[in-house]
């Protein structure tokens, strides 16, 4: 395997973990701030809809986009 394939390899894997790690502390984040919220139930949709709107899209576009790279990556023949 060429060098600068396996560099490339190596700096996409990197990517696709760092995305995971960032993927999972919005996660966690998300959970801990339900925790902190009481249970109550909600009384209109759009309140529903607001409160998914407070994921960091550019985040989440950041980890789709480095997943669907790593996937492409394996995907070529060696």
């Amino acid at each position: 395997m060429e060098q600068s394939e396996k560099q490339q390899r190596l700096e996409a894997e990197q990517k696709f973990q760092a995305a995971l790690e960032q993927l999972e502390g919005i996660l966690q984040e998300t959970a801990t701030e339900d925790d902190q919220t009481p249970n109550t139930p909600i009384e209109d949709e759009s309140e529903a809809v607001d409160d998914e709107a407070d994921i960091d899209l550019a985040a989440l576009e950041d980890a789709v986009a480095d997943i669907e790279n790593y996937l492409e990556q394996k995907r070529k023949p060696k």
